[in-house]
């Protein structure tokens, strides 16, 4: 008996909303292949994000944790107990320029579901730091538990939406699916190759100032790879004629002052991307790339001067540009 010929490969696009973004999934299926199961699947992983590290949902895991008591130990899920021993290890290793313990402070001024209007005084701000500190954070990682030290707030925006990714491109492998491109509100992650054999070609996320000509674009192709991009046009405000970025700095309990206009990380998955992406935008273009490479971080920084936008990466982002 002959066997019958594989099925034909084609393109399809699923996508929705989650986290107050957008998520797209572009993958590799047979033509004819009904994707409603795939797509209910994609929307339950994204959920289990949201039911356990949404501060905007008053019964998820970590806003159980935040309202908890001083002293109390909390169950938490594995996926949750995952995250935040990531956040955990970046703050160490950035000595503390990425913290998840910053939920007070960025409430303070003025962004996440328990913002305050204005410009904190000095008094508001000295406090507010008193609730902060990574190193207080107690988790026990073998008993699925955090201890709540007393009126920490934690916040992992900068590092769950990359997490979210990499838990739907694992979903994905494991549904059958041998090539996708996955991306929820900027932040991607890529494996295996398109129906016409090319892999998956993105831009690297920018800022429009790069419109003007002046610097190349820069293309990546992910296959079993990951990019995040934080940067200071998303989510800020200004007072008095001076901006203020949703990115606030740990160490002085401010918005970063004077934050690159965007930072991509590539990673071997987008949660340690999410993460590095926003701790080198708070240590700023110097200290930034000096940490990357310390650690052998493929980074690239964009900053402005009165030249207009410039780049600069290190060699280990820049061995990954498409050719």
């Amino acid at each position: 008996m002959t066997a019958s010929p594989p099925p034909t490969l084609a393109l399809h696009t699923l996508g929705g909303d989650t986290m107050g973004t957008l998520w797209s999934v572009r993958l590799a299926a047979a033509r004819e292949a009904d994707l409603r199961g795939l797509h209910a699947g994609i929307e339950t992983r994204l959920a289990l994000v949201v039911r356990q590290m949404s501060t905007w949902e008053t019964d998820s895991d970590i806003s159980r944790y935040n309202r908890a008591e001083a002293g109390q130990w909390l169950p938490v899920p594995p996926e949750f107990a995952q995250v935040l021993a990531g956040a955990l290890a970046i703050a160490e290793a950035s000595e503390g320029a990425f913290d998840p313990s910053v939920g007070t402070l960025v409430g303070l001024w003025g962004f996440g579901p328990n913002s305050h209007a204005g410009v904190p005084d000095a008094e508001a701000l000295r406090d507010a730091r008193k609730h902060a500190g990574w190193r207080r954070i107690g988790l026990d990682r073998d008993a699925l538990r955090v201890l709540q030290p007393g009126d920490v707030q934690l916040d992992l925006s900068a590092i769950a939406k990359g997490y979210a990714v990499d838990l739907v491109a694992a979903y994905l492998r494991e549904a059958g699916i041998g090539s996708a491109l996955v991306e929820v509100g900027g932040e991607l992650a890529g494996f295996g190759r398109k129906p016409d054999g090319e892999p998956w070609r993105v831009l690297v996320e920018a800022g429009p100032e790069e419109d003007d000509h002046r610097l190349d674009a820069r293309v990546l192709d992910l296959d079993g790879i990951a990019v995040a991009t934080s940067g200071d046009r998303w989510h800020h405000y200004t007072r008095n004629g001076r901006r203020y970025t949703h990115t606030i700095d740990p160490r002085s309990g401010a918005p970063v002052a004077h934050a690159p206009a965007a930072v991509s990380v590539i990673a071997s998955d987008a949660m340690h991307a999410d993460g590095w992406a926003t701790a080198l935008g708070v240590l700023g273009t110097d200290a930034g790339h000096a940490l990357a490479l310390r650690l052998g971080l493929a980074a690239r920084f964009l900053w402005r001067d009165d030249d207009g936008m410039q780049e600069r990466m290190t060699d280990t982002f820049r061995a990954h540009l498409a050719a």
